[in-house]
């Protein structure tokens, strides 16, 4: 597993190979000069203690400023050096997460806990950037500051050296035991962080935190996110102490280390079979080699912790979107197009092939298949024509006005855009052909004219207040502080439901598209926002191809065909007088709705197409 990740991880870093050279190098020259400097006062030591040339010793003290200064001139472009990698690393993966995350299916989203998707876009990200901007320096300039040490410490005094070494295998083995340890407790810490930051998602917006106060349990949502909180302060706790422990120790057998080459390269000094300066220099070098192994011991810890971050991350990136653009995707035909259901057999994705276990935070995923929800349905609307889909809740209207713009693909049959598979059509192009409004009325937390922009991003003022006119809503923007510069609040909140409605048919009527869906757009509405809302989507069919699903059946009375969804099937089809005379299903399903509601409590306001 760490060696496929290892691999995937070099394939990130291909591109920055160039920056990755220049490091090293950097890396080689500054470890030259970190052994240079303990050899030169070696050198001052000798010409002390032989009452040498006073200017020797002069030359040799600025020789060892100089290479001070030199560290730290290398020591800063070294680390402006590991930054651009670490963050050109976190640039490339962040976009490449985000990417791939905007491919996945409506499914994905529907399963996946927004909070623990963000973490993995963050946190996790944030954590394998590591591995570059602070690890590969480290390990870089210590391995090779650790061979240069050792081949002059042989040179100087191979015994002492040999026996400096057998303390060796204190640090391989508590740094490979402590590895894994590390990697075990920053993967549970990432999975707490990503629960925590998914609660603070849903609690923080706007319904969230308005169904806990109806609910009143704050106290007891408080209690819930303080018991996680307090498992990651734990871990927290714990992985400190275990790196302090770690650390410690290492220091301490370097101190040993440092004390038995002072005692016997004393004894050897002593015996004239070393010189001092030599002494001091071992000293000197030994510091520098068992500071490299113990940063590179906790590299170790360091490189395993961004391991896991790299794993989490490349799970997310494993994911195979169920919706691929063909490599020789047509344009939508010009002119009024048709819209055409052909046998379409349909069944919603298994949990398995859209989601995974650690973003729903579940133990294991449904690998269940999904039921058949649409059994064979057919239908064709010509250019211009209104087909409204009505019937029972849970019949399958939704789940066919999602698959014409390709939201989900079909098991069976096809569904075709002015006589093309929607499966043989560009993305770009079925954008640009096909809009939809829903009953929701989504809005991003950005400004009136931002969200209008999303429609067509080269818009003028002028088609944009055009588009609100149209809508019936130029009187609303032109009232509000900053007008089209206004901040509609996250999910459109400082709105009404009738004004989000208008914004989102606003968007249909700027981008021109020529086929509309309209997925129960009015269904959440009092009388008087349908009525305006109404008076908008009838601006917006003029002339356009439209498939209406529709919960209060006086709004598709003026259809061109209507046709009633029950169980996944077109139980019938025909015009409203045709269906009323008829006396089924939809005979039944019109008498109720107005027996419920009463005959004046209906709405005139119609559909025209």
């Amino acid at each position: 597993m760490a060696r496929a990740t290892l691999r995937r991880i070099g394939a990130f870093a291909r591109p920055h190979r160039a920056r990755i050279a220049q490091f090293v190098l950097l890396g080689v020259v500054t470890a030259l000069l970190a052994v240079a400097t303990p050899v030169l006062a070696g050198h001052v030591v000798n010409a002390i203690v032989s009452h040498g040339d006073q200017g020797t010793v002069v030359r040799l003290a600025l020789l060892i400023a100089l290479i001070a200064v030199a560290e730290a001139a290398l020591g800063i472009l070294g680390r402006r050096l590991s930054a651009s990698l670490g963050e050109g690393l976190i640039l490339d993966l962040r976009t490449a997460v985000f990417d791939h995350v905007q491919r996945m299916p409506v499914a994905f989203f529907t399963r996946t806990r927004t909070g623990a998707l963000v973490s993995r876009l963050n946190n996790d990200v944030i954590g394998a950037q590591r591995a570059f901007s602070n690890t590969l320096s480290g390990v870089v300039s210590n391995l090779v500051t650790l061979v240069l040490t050792l081949a002059v410490m042989l040179t100087l005094s191979w015994q002492i050296t040999l026996l400096a070494l057998l303390l060796l295998p204190a640090f391989v083995i508590p740094a490979r035991r402590m590895g894994s340890r590390m990697a075990l407790m920053q993967r549970e810490a990432a999975t707490l962080n990503a629960a925590m930051g998914t609660r603070m998602t849903e609690r923080f917006s706007a319904p969230g935190a308005t169904l806990v106060k109806l609910f009143g349990r704050p106290e007891q949502e408080s209690e819930e996110f303080a018991a996680r909180a307090r498992r990651v302060a734990e871990i927290g706790v714990r992985t400190a102490t275990a790196q302090s422990v770690f650390i410690t120790a290492l220091t301490l057998v370097s101190s040993l280390a440092l004390a038995l080459v002072y005692g016997l390269g004393g004894w050897f000094a002593l015996r004239g079979s070393l010189e001092p300066g030599a002494v001091v220099s071992l000293a000197l070098l030994l510091t520098r080699m068992y500071a490299p192994l113990t940063a590179l011991a906790g590299a170790r810890v360091e490189v395993m912790s961004a391991l896991v971050s790299f794993e989490r991350v490349f799970e997310v990136l494993d994911l195979e979107p169920l919706i691929e653009e063909k490599p020789d995707a047509r344009a939508v035909p010009e002119g009024p197009v048709s819209v055409e259901f052909d046998a379409v057999r349909f069944a919603y994705p298994s949990a398995d092939k859209v989601s995974l276990a650690s973003l729903e935070e579940v133990a294991s995923l449904d690998t269940r298949g999904g039921a058949e929800v649409l059994h064979g349905v057919s239908f064709r609307a010509e250019p211009g024509q209104t087909v409204a889909l009505v019937g029972s809740s849970g019949a399958g209207k939704s789940t066919i006005a999602q698959l014409l713009p390709r939201l989900y693909d079909v098991d069976e049959g096809a569904v075709r855009i002015g006589g093309v598979d929607v499966r043989d059509l560009s993305a770009g192009s079925l954008r640009a052909t096909l809009g939809m409004v829903t009953q929701d009325g989504h809005l991003f937390h950005d400004t009136v004219r931002a969200n209008l922009l999303l429609a067509r991003p080269g818009a003028d003022e002028a088609e944009l207040w055009d588009a609100l006119r149209r809508s019936r809503l130029d009187d609303l923007v032109r009232s509000l502080p900053d007008g089209l510069d206004t901040v509609v609040g996250e999910r459109g909140y400082r709105l009404s439901g009738g004004e989000r409605q208008r914004m989102t048919i606003a968007r249909l009527l700027l981008a021109r598209q020529r086929v509309v869906i309209l997925d129960e757009a009015t269904a959440h509405l009092d009388n008087t926002s349908e009525a305006a809302v109404q008076e908008a989507l009838t601006e917006a069919l003029a002339g356009r191809t439209a498939v209406v699903i529709a919960h209060r059946l006086s709004t598709v009375r003026a259809a061109d065909m209507i046709l009633v969804i029950e169980d996944g099937r077109v139980l019938e089809r025909g015009t409203h007088e045709e269906l009323l005379l008829a006396g089924g299903r939809y005979a039944e399903l019109y008498r109720t709705q107005f027996e419920e509601r009463g005959e004046d409590g209906a709405p005139e306001v119609e559909v025209v197409a």
